[in-house]
């Protein structure tokens, strides 16, 4: 097997040279540069990177505590951590919290156990322990998705964070069907506590503001960000004397469980309900209606999240900050548009109920 010493007589360079080039530590001639790095090709050194960690008190790993298994939203999101963090050099541990607050204190040790040089969290509902122990043992940090206040609600937050707009792009999707004649919005919305539900629930009142139509309590109901809990609400909204004509869900998880509970029903998007869903997801487009959705740019949070925790350890007593990242309205026909930018007449529709149905239709 190859060593550092064989790499730098091939090289013609001494050994400390090659620890550069390896290391990034000092600037290095491009000509030695790539000598040295042909050498390590030729001879097909591979460095010990657990040896240099010793040296250098350095891993060159970060650990990242997302629910991928159970939401797909933050598997974009890993692609786009994974990618980022292999280009400047770093490993990456994975590991899946559950969106639980006591695995998820644990899971956050545990990276800090293995020494990783920073960590980046999809905070639960609950993240207080969680917080706590970043914050009594000083591991560089980055939330992504979630946004957490400091402990006195103030407005500086306590770790560096990366987001989406949540508010703006749902106002939009309530705005937009508004626009086509519905007056009985409903909103699917997220699990209570995360700062996506708030702001979304914000977004879905600001629409129905700036339409002119009044905030109905019982059009707003809680999927809990689960499939299973999504179809359950949507059922109960189809139950209500004067149902909605139009349904928002607000993540990609639980546009799926709305419509197991609008096909149990019997209805049809969106000729008896019309829907717009927060979260694109890959086969939004192969749905028939195809999905209208706001688009999150998942791989680009991740990616971000990978820089500012690198700027993090480059600088750890600079202030913390917030970034959001726009989001893009994605026009498809499950809002009752046809294919194409322009939307249908606005035309009365027949009232369904008439063949003995609870499809409360338009009322303009």
């Amino acid at each position: 097997m190859a060593t550092m010493a064989d790499v730098a007589r091939s090289a013609g360079v001494s050994v400390a040279t090659v620890s550069h080039v390896l290391n990034d530590t000092r600037p290095v001639l491009p000509h030695t540069r790539q000598a040295v790095l042909d050498a390590i090709e030729e001879l097909g050194y591979t460095p010990n990177t657990l040896a240099r960690s010793l040296v250098t008190s350095r891993t060159r790993s970060i650990g990242l505590a997302v629910s991928a298994i159970s939401n797909p939203y933050f598997t974009e999101i890993l692609q786009g951590v994974e990618a980022a963090a292999l280009d400047h050099g770093y490993s990456l541990l994975i590991t899946d919290p559950h969106d639980d607050p006591v695995h998820e204190r644990k899971v956050v040790q545990l990276l800090h156990e293995r020494r990783v040089e920073g960590v980046i969290v999809a905070p639960s509902a609950q993240p207080r322990e969680m917080l706590a122990y970043l914050g009594r043992h000083r591991v560089p940090a980055v939330l992504l998705d979630r946004l957490v206040r400091t402990p006195g609600g103030g407005e500086d937050p306590p770790f560096d964070q990366i987001c989406a707009e949540s508010t703006e792009p749902t106002a939009r999707l309530v705005t937009h069907l508004a626009g086509l004649g519905h007056r009985r919005i409903a909103l699917v919305a997220g699990l209570p506590g995360l700062s996506t539900t708030a702001e979304r629930i914000t977004g879905y009142r600001h629409g129905l503001a700036a339409s002119g139509l009044p905030y109905d309590k019982r059009l707003l109901v809680h999927g809990d960000s689960t499939a299973a809990g999504a179809e359950r609400v949507t059922a109960g909204l189809l139950s209500l004397g004067s149902c909605p004509t139009a349904l928002v869900t607000a993540n990609n998880v639980m546009t799926i469980g709305a419509l197991r509970a609008l096909r149990a029903h019997g209805l049809s998007v969106p000729e008896d309900i019309a829907l717009c869903c927060f979260d694109d997801f890959a086969w939004a487009d192969l749905f028939s209606p195809r999905l209208t959705a706001i688009a999150q740019p998942s791989r680009d949070i991740g990616a971000r999240a990978v820089r500012v925790l690198l700027d993090r350890l480059a600088e750890p007593d600079r202030p913390a900050r917030t970034e959001r990242l726009p989001c893009a309205f994605v026009h498809r026909t499950s809002c009752g548009c046809p294919d194409g930018p322009e939307r249908p007449p606005q035309t009365e529709k027949p009232d369904p109920s008439k063949k003995g149905t609870p499809r409360d239709r338009r009322s303009r």
